[in-house]
């Protein structure tokens, strides 16, 4: 009997402060999941996918160059 009511108290103060925020934050991220990217984490991604467009230009423009001037380079790497 002694151990029953040693869990009572835990129990209930779980169900009335730990769960109802457990569920309430939970559900509150699972929006935010659904609703997809924010206006800045847009603008982020493209601004993003701008910088690996100009870098993958740089990097044929470079392997060109390397060509012209060194056409054994590739079998070096």
């Amino acid at each position: 009997m002694m151990d029953l009511e040693i869990l009572v108290a835990p129990i209930i103060l779980f169900m009335l402060v730990v769960a109802p925020l457990w569920l309430i934050l939970h559900y509150r991220s699972k929006k935010q999941v659904s609703q997809g990217l924010s206006e800045h984490e847009h603008r982020q991604l493209l601004e993003l996918a701008s910088k690996a467009e100009k870098m993958a230009e740089r990097v044929e423009t470079l392997e060109a160059l390397l060509d012209q001037e060194a056409p054994e380079w590739r079998r070096k790497v």
